[in-house]
């Protein structure tokens, strides 16, 4: 999993409350177990039309966000069913930070796993970071996990809450997977005691 420490890039507005995981990636796209291709589908009905052209006023649509780093949404984002590739597809298009106020849960805890870093804000503050995000590409925004801060265009620092060990697994990379071959010598030490000490377990 890629490592997350300072992200600066273009946050795109997205003011919708209750954005379910089958408005981010539709049930047809979720064929596919592989992680990568899916962001050209993201919010597919809202960015495409019925004959598949694209939407102009959808805001992934327009220039200064076509390279998006972060998303500025409303409440409750990610709700709905559990779908993995709802992460993995805002992944793919390279979004790696999102911006609410409340996230479903289920969707929340699968953007650690995939590297995106989901952060929670109360109203005011949000509302702070849409307004900065609605200026467009001129208006870069930083995440900086490290120090758990908003920078905003003007040098406004916004401040957000993080469970420790996520923000630690974010920093460092580590997946589940990762962090189970963390234990890796562990494993091997008390599989080799055990070898010596109960031998007709390994026969």
């Amino acid at each position: 999993m890629q490592k997350f420490t300072t992200l600066t890039g273009v946050a795109a507005p997205l003011p919708m409350v209750n954005v379910d995981t089958d408005m981010i990636i539709p049930k047809q796209f979720l064929k596919t177990i592989a992680r990568t291709g899916l962001g050209r589908s993201l919010f597919y009905e809202m960015r495409y039309d019925a004959e598949g052209r694209e939407n102009a006023d959808f805001v992934l649509n327009r220039p200064a966000y076509r390279q998006a780093r972060i998303l500025v949404a409303g409440d409750n984002f990610g709700c709905g069913s559990s779908r993995e590739h709802a992460p993995w597809a805002l992944l793919d298009f390279g979004i790696r930070c999102v911006i609410a106020t409340s996230f479903a849960d289920i969707f929340y805890n699968n953007c650690f796993k995939n590297g995106i870093l989901p952060i929670t804000l109360p109203p005011d503050d949000l509302e702070k970071l849409m307004a900065d995000a609605e200026r467009g590409a001129n208006a870069t925004v930083t995440i900086d996990l490290e120090r758990q801060e908003i920078r905003g265009p003007d040098g406004g620092i916004v401040t957000f809450a993080l469970d420790p060990f996520r923000k630690q697994c974010l920093i460092e990379g580590l997946d589940d997977i990762g962090q189970t071959l963390q234990k890796a010598p562990a494993v091997a030490s008390f599989e080799e005691r055990q070898r010596l000490g109960q031998p007709w377990l390994y026969r």
